[in-house]
């Protein structure tokens, strides 16, 4: 048989071995170049769009409740893409999922540029949410496997820096796109990354074949966690607007807290559980659990809300809100690799607690802001609180899986991050139905002042109309365009001092955290003792 008859070579399989044989010890930065600008562009996409909160609403004449879908949408659908990552990951590969992520990721990205309603938008953030959900963990996972153990914490740090660093210069450049362009260039920042990373990714993820037999799916499991989720967030999310009491929001509240319980049930019954809630039973490992869902719900929702706040309430374009946020990211990109040094030196519950009442004590600051406040004075307030969950984030990984046998680190590690997750998608949800409700009451408590026994309203009305009667406007003018006004200020004043109340509520929630950072503490403290012994 002559060499022109021979069958073609079938191409080597381009597994991680392969790859790293052919490129050498190069191979392992190469990958992770990959992996971290896909990761990059999808936490830069999802802190961008917070300065643009105050532009969609009056694009699409909505309120904070449905805005803030923008932000608490993609982060529900990330935490449930957590979870179907493995399955995916494993059927198709990493790098057909990483490529297909980054594709669905962009193809998000594009609609919500050129969504012309805010139910659009809403579908576009969730498409976004779920690619990142199953892009991110397969990324970490790729370059804690392609490096050898002992250098395997300097690669995690340098994914830890790149998911830190981005939310810090997120909010600066939406607020550069709102400012020289529109809200809809927002969307469009990440697209160039992402295109870079699926064409990187074609060369240096790894492969595999694609098994002959789909490996089995708990998809009981996620529908039950997806209807909760779905069930909990919009019955919080319309709460106000429909009325609590209403029949609306008692159903879909009331779904989705059966859906909740049943999920828990079905996964403690399944014998391939999606997610291993049997793990809670170790009592340090809870512990860390509830200080990472509010750990989640605090960064989350502040990262949100503080955005919101300095443009609706003190009057800051979205350019200076976002420059507000940037010294405190870059201030984070420094102390979390000294914060993780000092995880091995001190006890993690202490580090915990000392975040935690940092972070406090940025949000008691944050509760006397007003339009008064200079912006140096409100990134003073933000550094603060970033600088405790900076100490918060590496002692809480370390704590959750060192309280966990070596055989159920993977798992642990897993069930961290959905509880980190799942605490920044309701975080937000539960702040901005807080915020509208104390909106609602203090705009009641206002209006009821505002009678002729009032001095200020009635000197503030004689004053405005006095200045409508010198531009020439009718006497009948004048008095609508009085009381107008005064309903803007009466309003202006009870979003000011609902905004104080959400502060106080973020600073609260992170002081109940030290309840399970105590319980954390005496745990690690007994533990230590007995090896001791």
């Amino acid at each position: 048989m002559t060499s022109a008859s021979l069958p073609p070579r079938a191409a080597p399989l381009q597994t991680a071995q392969y790859l790293s044989e052919r490129y050498g010890t190069s191979y392992r930065w190469y990958v992770t170049v990959t992996g971290m600008m896909g990761v990059v562009s999808m936490v830069l996409a999802m802190t961008t769009v917070n300065v643009a909160v105050p532009d969609v609403m009056g694009a699409f004449g909505i309120g904070q409740d449905k805005a803030q879908w923008m932000s608490s949408a993609y982060t529900a659908t990330m935490t449930a893409g957590m979870l179907i990552n493995a399955w995916v990951s494993g059927i198709l590969g990493e790098r057909r999922t990483f490529v297909g992520a980054l594709c669905f990721f962009s193809l998000g990205a594009v609609l919500g540029g050129t969504a012309a309603t805010e139910d659009t938008l809403i579908l576009a953030r969730m498409l976004q949410g779920f690619s990142a959900g199953i892009a991110q963990p397969l990324v970490m996972a790729i370059i804690f496997t392609v490096f050898p153990p002992e250098r395997r914490g300097s690669a995690m740090g340098v994914f830890g820096l790149g998911v830190v660093f981005a939310p810090g210069i997120g909010p600066t450049l939406g607020g550069m796109m709102i400012e020289y362009f529109s809200w809809h260039y927002v969307f469009f920042i990440s697209l160039p990354f992402c295109v870079l990373a699926a064409g990187l990714g074609l060369i240096f993820m790894p492969t595999r074949p694609i098994p002959e037999k789909i490996p089995p799916f708990d998809w009981l499991g996620f529908g039950l966690l997806c209807l909760a989720l779905l069930g909990l967030m919009t019955g919080i999310a319309d709460g106000q607007r429909e009325g609590w009491s209403s029949d609306v929001i008692v159903s879909r509240l009331g779904v989705g807290a059966a859906s909740a319980v049943a999920f828990i049930l079905w996964e403690l019954h399944t014998p391939r559980a999606m997610l291993d809630v049997r793990i809670f039973a170790n009592l340090e490992f809870s512990a860390a659990a509830m200080i990472a869902f509010i750990f989640g719900a605090g960064m989350m929702g502040s990262t949100y809300i503080l955005p919101v706040f300095v443009q609706t309430s003190i009057g800051f374009t979205p350019l200076l809100a976002g420059l507000m946020m940037m010294p405190a990211g870059i201030m984070l990109a420094f102390i979390f690799p000294i914060a993780g040094r000092m995880a091995d030196l001190i006890p993690p519950s202490t580090m915990i607690i000392g975040g935690l009442l940092l972070f406090t004590g940025g949000f008691a600051l944050m509760c006397t802001a007003d339009v008064d406040t200079t912006f140096w004075s409100l990134v003073g307030m933000v550094m603060i609180s970033r600088l405790g969950l900076g100490f918060i984030n590496p002692s809480l990984n370390s704590s959750s899986l060192k309280a966990l046998p070596p055989e159920k680190v993977r798992q642990g590690a897993g069930v961290a991050n959905f509880m980190r997750q799942l605490g920044g998608a309701f975080g937000i949800n539960l702040l901005v139905a807080f915020f509208e409700v104390r909106t609602r009451f203090h705009a009641d408590a206002l209006t009821a002042t505002q009678d002729w026994g009032n001095r200020s309203s009635a000197r503030l009305l004689t004053l405005v109309e006095q200045l409508m009667q010198r531009s020439g406007l009718p006497y009948q003018q004048q008095k609508a365009g009085a009381y107008d006004y005064l309903g803007v200020i009466v309003q202006a004043k009870a979003q000011m001092l609902a905004f104080s109340d959400t502060f106080i509520i973020v600073g609260l929630v992170a002081l109940i955290a030290l309840i399970p950072a105590a319980l954390l503490s005496r745990s690690q403290r007994r533990a230590r003792s007995l090896a001791w012994r």
